[in-house]
């Protein structure tokens, strides 16, 4: 028995060693690769603008304004959960300036509200809640602040980041840090220059792991819209030689899709809100995006290898409202069971590359096994399965640990006799969920068509989805 255990050892150990690969730069990080496997997150827009039914406030507004009846961070957290989220993010400030902690940097706080007798704390409530419940936290901090009085002036930037650090040192970790990139006038009528180099130090040498938002990264970037859609072309590159965040990003296209061969890499967040609005008002209870819509969003974003950031305001309460929760439990419906039987996952997987070993780890659910194709020409995979099938959706997920690889590929089903074409694609990064008409075979070719360098792959499944919008 030792022998044999022997034996397989040095094999896998010679596959290893016989398939070095090289990586296409740029890659990921560690803590990118981290995320892109979140996948999905909420994002929480919450403050005075709840209460005056404003989308931005001007930052006048009476402290007292903001009092909710039932806040309970718990229920936010435990909903979140339920619906697959990863996360939540929470606009711990926006651009009124009013701060859901008690800030000793600012005058215009929770602190300062009639709501538990000045007490209350949302920052900290929700980072206790979602710790209980698993998941993970992170805050939005608008630079733009219409009230503080230094704003406008070279004091402010040290003023934001002694909040950005109060926010860090009290309530974090958090797995992402939000930056808006408004610039707008404050109290004094003057616009801020930000100093976002000093900003980005400052958090990296709190949290060297933080992941940093913006429209130009550092980590990840804007997708171009506010929709939710990100480009069926998606390279989680991105050239920012000549851009400034706040002053100047790249076009709205050039950040759906990213650069085919950008110097960074900046994987694109497609931000999106449940309402039409950000912030709650009652006049669009009945306007909240249904599942079927929101699963179409996630199959455009996720499914187009970035990440989904959905905003699920809670109401005057501090509740999520009924309707949010409906939605977001009946998309978590759908995708479960649009991905629960994958129809590979018993496939008889070939392929016309040289190398014939590691099919199987393309089926395997293991996010750290894969295959790499020995050649950089046009490869094939050919997956064919016990009897006749009902498909209409194909997964695919690149190793992008080497990099980003696949510029153009193609899926064909088997026909009366031959192989008939049934999708065109471009981009794989982390995930590409490929769909189409509903077909029905035993056998399904997927080809490579063009790459950087030889492609490496860690995943391919097929699925039925029902409720295929």
């Amino acid at each position: 028995m030792k022998k044999i255990v022997l034996v397989l050892s040095l094999l896998l150990s010679f596959q290893s060693k016989s398939q070095k690969i090289q990586p296409v730069y740029p890659i990921p990080t560690k803590e990118q690769l981290a995320w892109h496997e979140k996948e999905f997150y909420l994002f929480i827009h919450f403050g005075p603008n709840t209460f005056t039914d404003k989308e931005w406030g001007e930052g006048d507004e009476r402290p007292d304004i903001f009092n909710p009846t039932q806040l309970d961070c718990r229920q936010w957290a435990r909903i979140a959960k339920q619906a697959g989220a990863k996360g939540i993010i929470l606009t711990a400030k926006h651009h009124d300036g009013f701060s859901l902690w008690p800030s000793k940097y600012s005058t215009h706080t929770v602190r300062e509200s009639k709501w538990m007798n000045g007490k209350g704390n949302v920052v900290k409530a929700l980072s206790e809640a979602c710790k209980k419940e698993g998941i993970e936290m992170g805050v939005y901090l608008s630079p733009w602040d219409r009230n503080h009085p230094k704003y406008g002036t070279p004091e402010y930037n040290d003023v934001y980041i002694a909040t950005m650090k109060e926010l860090i040192q009290q309530y974090g970790p958090f797995f992402e840090f939000w930056w808006d990139g408004a610039n707008g006038e404050g109290p004094n009528g003057k616009k801020q220059v930000y100093d976002f180099k000093r900003f980005e130090k400052a958090v990296f040498k709190l949290q060297p792991n933080m992941i940093i938002f913006s429209d130009i990264g550092p980590s990840i970037r804007w997708c171009g819209n506010e929709k939710g859609f990100i480009g069926n072309t998606n390279w989680n590159l991105l050239d920012t030689a000549g851009f400034a965040r706040g002053l100047g990003a790249p076009h709205v296209d050039t950040l759906n899709q990213g650069n085919v061969n950008g110097k960074h890499w900046i994987p694109a967040e497609a931000d999106v809100s449940i309402r039409p609005g950000w912030f709650y008002h009652k006049e669009e209870d009945d306007k909240v995006k249904t599942a079927e819509t929101l699963f179409n969003i996630y199959l455009r974003s996720v499914g187009n290898g970035g990440n989904l950031l959905l905003n699920v305001p809670p109401d005057r309460r501090g509740l999520f409202h009924p309707n949010d929760s409906a939605a977001l439990m009946g998309f978590a419906r759908m995708k479960a069971e649009a991905f629960r039987t994958d129809l590979f996952a018993n496939a008889v997987i070939t392929t016309n590359d040289k190398q014939q070993t590691g099919l199987s780890n393309l089926t395997d659910k293991n996010i750290r096994s894969f295959w790499a194709a020995q050649s950089g020409k046009e490869v094939q995979l050919t997956f064919t399965v016990g009897n006749e099938q009902t498909f209409n959706a194909v997964s695919l997920e690149e190793m992008i640990d080497y990099g980003q690889r696949v510029i153009s590929f193609s899926i064909e089903y088997w026909n009366n006799g031959r192989f008939e074409k049934i999708f065109s694609g471009t981009t794989i990064g982390r995930k590409k969920i490929a769909s189409f008409n509903t077909i029905k075979t035993n056998r399904i070719r997927i080809t490579i068509h063009e790459t950087k360098a030889s492609v490496v792959l860690r995943a391919v499944s097929a699925y039925y989805i029902k409720s295929m919008p």
